[in-house]
């Protein structure tokens, strides 16, 4: 298990995950690469306060690790990029 200060480095912002948060309730953060989709989620929703639905990993051609955060309907990825001043 890890800590979820190890597993999250930030939270990504770009057009398109802006586009992401509003339409598909959808984070995006770069994660420590050793972190498994559990540890993501653990992570999540302790540092956040949410409730996560789905979660989709890639590796960027940099070698950094994406991951995709879906929440629960309940939960507006909008309130938790405002939180964290990305929006």
């Amino acid at each position: 298990m890890m800590d979820p200060a190890e597993v999250i480095f930030y939270p990504l912002m770009t057009e398109a995950a802006s586009l992401m948060v509003e339409k598909e309730n959808k984070l995006i953060f770069i994660v420590n690469v050793k972190a498994g989709k559990s540890d993501v989620k653990k992570a999540v929703e302790q540092l956040y306060e949410v409730e996560v639905d789905r979660i989709t990993v890639l590796i960027t051609p940099q070698g950094e690790k994406k991951a995709f955060v879906k929440l629960k309907p309940e939960y507006k990825a909008s309130d938790v990029a405002i939180k964290l001043g990305i929006l």
